[in-house]
């Protein structure tokens, strides 16, 4: 790890200089392609801020855009990489003990413009689950399975399987008959997920997510509490789309993949399970709130999107037109009534704007 010494000496920019109009114009001006990738890894970094340090320079002299979190505990990481600096990233992976022949899950559907700069932040956890430090032990997680593995014990009557996302993931796409914790954060899933599976301790637990790294901590909690048959599908949504059409295996995922970038997900199947909060119609296409001061994300289709202008309410609908100063002074008023704690439960109660048919 000398490259570490070195890399902290060098005078590094750790934030991009230009705004969001800039950085969108110069990703829309590549004539390159871009490889999206996402990865984890639980290992002991024992100085993530001079590790970030390091790895800033390195990255962003190989144009990788993307969000990565570090902590003591290891590594969550999606970004996008030229792909004519991609043998360049292999290098710097492996150049790394924390990150050397870590897996890579590619993305099977996107364009290249998921990112638009390169954001590393140093946080307590890679991976807020809302225990405890050290009340349970991290490492010992559930049997990792292929595709062909989950598929196989799928089709067992005994099988519990158990989707670790959230609800509004889940709503979009999952397995057939997978088990919902319908959370709104992981913060809330543990205990959520031991309640419905209280009593089922000596049953096979089947758990997904989308790359695998939220399943890291549920296996291990549940082993901890006393279940004995947890397996985890290794790679996530991600891997398994990629297996089962290398493979030709049955796919018994439906929807899409919700992926947490601006294109809010990745169709797996053709099939559309979720509708329209506002009018009905069958859509799995997300937004967020054009209203600033609400930002709420929820399925909007494209003619309530022309419509309503990407809003979630009659409410918003009207503020959001109201002059910008203005809606300024709202939200100052609004603060100072202490009313800007919002319920983000991205579970929307969509009200006047149009009823479902």
């Amino acid at each position: 790890m000398a490259q570490l010494v070195d890399m902290k000496e060098k005078k590094i920019a750790l934030f991009n200089k230009l705004g969001r109009p800039e950085l969108e114009e110069e990703l829309n001006n590549e004539t390159f392609k871009r490889i999206t990738v996402s990865l984890y890894r639980y290992v002991n970094i024992k100085n993530p801020e001079v590790f970030r340090d390091v790895l800033y320079g390195r990255w962003a002299e190989l144009n990788i855009k993307g969000r990565i979190y570090l902590a003591k505990e290891g590594i969550n990481a999606q970004f996008s990489c030229p792909e004519h600096n991609w043998e360049k990233f292999i290098t710097s992976l492996n150049d790394y003990d924390y990150l050397k022949d870590v897996p890579l899950k590619i993305a099977v559907e996107d364009d290249g413009k998921s990112f638009i700069k390169l954001t590393i932040k140093v946080r307590h956890k890679i991976l807020a689950d809302g225990m405890d430090d050290n009340s349970y032990d991290t490492s010992n997680v559930g049997k990792h399975l292929t595709a062909a593995e989950w598929n196989k014990h799928m089709a067992d009557p005994n099988t519990i399987v158990v989707d670790v996302r959230n609800h509004y993931e889940h709503e979009i796409g999952h397995f057939k008959g997978a088990v919902c914790a319908e959370s709104d954060t992981f913060k809330e899933d543990l205990p959520k997920i031991y309640d419905k599976l209280k009593g089922k301790e000596d049953q096979k637990i089947l758990l997904y997510c989308t790359g695998g790294i939220r399943c890291e901590k549920t296996s291990a909690y549940l082993k901890h509490e006393g279940f004995e048959d947890v397996n985890q599908l290794h790679g996530g949504i991600i891997d398994y789309a990629r297996q089962i059409e290398a493979e030709n295996l049955d796919n018994n995922f439906i929807g899409k993949n919700f992926v947490f970038d601006e294109r809010r997900g990745e169709r797996v199947s053709d099939d559309i399970i979720s509708t329209c909060h506002q009018c009905g119609e069958s859509c799995d296409t997300h937004t967020n709130c054009e209203y600033l001061d609400c930002n709420l994300l929820f399925i909007q289709c494209g003619n309530c999107k022309v419509e309503f202008n990407n809003c979630c309410s009659n409410e918003c609908f009207e503020y959001s037109k109201l002059p910008i100063e203005e809606q300024k002074e709202i939200r100052k008023k609004r603060e100072a009534e202490g009313l800007l704690d919002y319920n983000k439960s991205l579970r929307p109660i969509i009200k006047g704007i149009k009823k479902a048919k």
